[in-house]
């Protein structure tokens, strides 16, 4: 089996697991509700004032009361890279894979990951954020093609894969066509660094033709989602 069917056979396992990561979000908990402590009444149904013993037993019931109750769960921990939304209704993929018998090697890929501005964060692979605003999720992020697609920091020196997927979903916390310019340049940033070649979606080699076809397309798909002018119906 030659090395490009092998390349071609791992890029199609990471998709699956791209795409199963993509819709992947977390579950919030509620913390649980405490209890109240009734006061006394006298016959006529007037409120009386408690005895000190009355006081220093209710006392003791509100703190054993208070140490039953269920402690509130730590607020949970939003990694840089986690979408705001798990909606979306496409996908643009690239690719940076090594070259015929060679390999991407883990510690390689730390440092140009580090010089093409990416940040390791939510499903342990790499992120490209928005600058000065990470809560607004990935402009594109980078995956292993080796299955579960994550990258394992405390082993990424033995760490060699034949290639990296660089995928942006739409919509992005950017225009489309911003976030492929943003992608395609850090894709061929890491490619030289790693002595690699950048393939299209189809595992071809990017070339000029291929990348304009995708900014007239995305273009396209900036002006379908375009929000309307103020004022301005959108009914025909």
């Amino acid at each position: 089996m030659s090395d490009m069917t092998l390349l071609r056979i791992g890029i199609a396992v990471a998709m699956s697991v791209l795409l199963g990561a993509i819709i992947y979000f977390g579950r919030s908990r509620n913390a649980g509700q405490g209890r109240r402590v009734a006061r006394a009444t006298g016959r006529s149904g007037e409120q009386q004032a408690p005895d000190a013993g009355t006081v220093d037993r209710a006392s003791a019931h509100e703190d054993v009361a208070q140490d039953e109750l269920p402690l509130a769960p730590p607020p949970e921990r939003v990694l840089p890279g986690k979408r705001v939304s798990d909606q979306f209704d496409r996908i643009v993929t690239l690719y940076v894979a090594a070259k015929a018998g060679c390999t991407l090697r883990g510690p390689d890929i730390l440092v140009a990951a580090e010089k093409a501005g990416l940040t390791f964060g939510y499903m342990d692979i790499f992120h490209r954020l928005v600058d000065g605003r990470p809560e607004l999720g990935p402009i594109f992020s980078v995956a292993n093609i080796i299955k579960p697609g994550s990258f394992d920091l405390t082993q990424i020196d033995s760490l060699e894969t034949p290639a990296l997927a660089f995928f942006l979903t739409l919509p992005a916390p950017v225009p489309a066509l911003d976030a492929w310019e943003t992608m395609e340049p850090a894709a061929q940033r890491m490619a030289d660094l790693l002595d690699g070649v950048v393939l299209d979606e189809d595992r071809n080699a990017l070339g000029r033709q291929r990348i304009q076809y995708i900014r007239d397309e995305l273009r396209a798909y900036d002006r379908q989602n375009a929000a309307p002018p103020l004022g301005r119906s959108t009914r025909w």
